[in-house]
């Protein structure tokens, strides 16, 4: 509930957001009008697609650039790994954190925070002529560079849990489209003297213009989904308009943010927009720093582990089946480093396309996403292995094929299933704890990777099979666990309404 001193500007903005709303509830066509308000979040939605394609777009038009960069400036082979893990090791201390603050200041403030400091980050990579410099710029981008998960968590937000997988796909799809095409003007503009300050620069403007479209979204449209959402599954129209009123300012409040002993303050700013004067004035550094705190302390004690274990599993089988692709391809099928970068892209272009697949299948699965994660990790252990004995390179291109499939399905059902299991309110924390889960996974995959090369050839492919059957039987063994909670949960549902 809102605080006594702000109950009557509550009362007075959420009647302008209800009227018809209410005025519906008394017709017999309240169902129309309802399914018309719930359409508007289509258009911010559309937007937070945008930003994920261009977030990519400049990020991959740097990443293959920054190695040649830093040995330009002078770095032996030793220094040039140490620099390029700066980036990794932050990510790994930061996205929970940045995560958990999202959920603690709103989508809003933390997501241009994120693009404008990313902004600045690359803006001074392009000044970079030195490797402190170069070093110094990373930081920034390190630290801050999480709007893809603050998108993910606000797209979380604002739809239900039935079509977030649907919704999540399409975000990776256009992400990957980003990241497939960033490349390609990256490399055409370093062909030009200063190409890859020029790069860096264009990289920079295009965080600000992010931060431009993130700014001019239609936030009103977030709580008027939440009013109309709530009133549709949880009220009748024999409800009264105070029983309307509490339920939808506590679902609202609740649904972008977790409950802890500080939201109040969090719940009052979420119904009168955040500003840049209003955060400074109302919510302190101290206060943001230990809300964070509790949530990241909320879902460290949770019995989330599982999930969590199954992601990191499968973030290094993935990345030991790429570790050495472009060094197998040549040594086993003498295939050239032309077409090996062709195999790549095809592999890429279908992981982008593989989001239109997400709606169907689930909806073949009945949403059961427990079910789904552990048919797609199945199948992604058994192509892994069909690469590592390929014969040929036939057989390569065939497990490719389905290897970006089976993928693109994997990470949006373990997305999802992070936030069934740790709910909504968190969004931003659960998201960040998995991607600090998938950098952990970046740091292991290249040791491991060196090590099973002394073996063979073919030994990262095989570790990553190995780490998938693990991932396999774990699943076995905790999906009935999930199904039955899951049951449960749809079950109490069912009865409060």
């Amino acid at each position: 509930m809102f605080p006594q001193e702000q109950h009557s500007n509550a009362v007075h903005r959420f009647r302008i957001d209800c009227t018809g709303l209410c005025q519906c509830g008394r017709m017999n066509n309240s169902k129309s009008a309802i399914n018309h308000k719930r359409r508007r979040p289509t258009r911010i939605i559309r937007c937070i697609y945008v930003v994920g394609f261009m977030d990519l777009f400049g990020v991959s038009m740097i990443i293959p650039l920054l190695s040649h960069h830093v040995k330009s400036l002078g770095a032996s082979p030793t220094v040039a790994g140490v620099v390029g893990s700066t980036y990794g090791v932050l990510q790994l201390f930061s996205s929970t954190v940045v995560g958990s603050w999202s959920d603690v200041v709103g989508r809003r403030y933390s997501l241009l925070t994120c693009l404008l400091l990313s902004a600045f980050g690359y803006g001074l990579l392009g000044l970079s002529t030195s490797i402190s410099l170069f070093v110094l710029a990373r930081i920034p981008v390190g630290l801050f560079k999480h709007s893809l998960s603050i998108c993910r968590a606000l797209l979380s937000d604002l739809v239900s849990e039935k079509e977030r997988p649907l919704v999540m796909s399409y975000f990776n799809a256009a992400s990957s489209v980003g990241f497939i095409l960033g490349p390609v003007v990256g490399g055409y503009l370093t062909e030009h003297e200063g190409g890859f300050y020029l790069s860096s620069f264009v990289c920079a403007a295009i965080f600000l213009l992010n931060a431009g479209l993130v700014w001019m979204l239609p936030w009103s449209e977030t709580l008027n989904h939440c009013v109309d959402a709530n009133a549709n599954s949880k009220t009748k129209p024999s409800k009264s308009y105070n029983e309307v009123k509490n339920s939808v300012q506590q679902n609202c409040s609740d649904k972008n943010h977790i409950r802890h002993p500080n939201a109040s303050a969090v719940r009052s700013q979420t119904n009168r927009g955040w500003g840049w004067r209003d955060m400074s004035v109302v919510q302190s550094a101290w206060r943001q720093l230990t809300s964070v705190w509790i949530q990241i302390r909320m879902v460290a004690s949770s019995d989330m582990w599982d999930v969590f274990l199954v992601r990191l599993l499968m973030a290094v089988s993935i990345m030991l089946y790429y570790s050495n692709f472009s060094l197998a391809m040549e040594e086993r099928f003498q295939l050239k480093p032309k077409v090996t970068g062709y195999l790549i892209s095809y592999s890429s272009m279908l992981g982008a396309l593989a989001g239109c697949l997400v709606g169907p299948v689930t909806h073949l699965y009945g949403n059961n996403m427990s079910a789904l994660l552990l048919h797609s990790t199945a199948l992604t252990c058994t192509l892994i292995f069909l690469y590592a004995t390929a014969p040929n390179v036939w057989q390569v291109l065939l497990t490719s094929t389905f290897f970006a499939i089976s993928t693109n399905i994997g990470r949006t059902c373990i997305t999802d299933l992070e936030l069934q299991r740790g709910g909504a309110q968190a969004s931003g924390t659960l998201i960040g704890a998995g991607q600090s889960v998938t950098a952990v996974g970046r740091v292991l995959a290249p040791l491991l990777s060196g090590l099973a090369q002394e073996v063979s050839r073919c030994g990262p492919p095989s570790l990553g099979v190995v780490l998938g059957l693990l991932a396999v039987g774990l699943l076995f063994m905790r999906t009935p666990k999930w199904d039955s909670k899951t049951k449960l949960k749809d079950k109490g549902e069912n009865h409060s309404k």
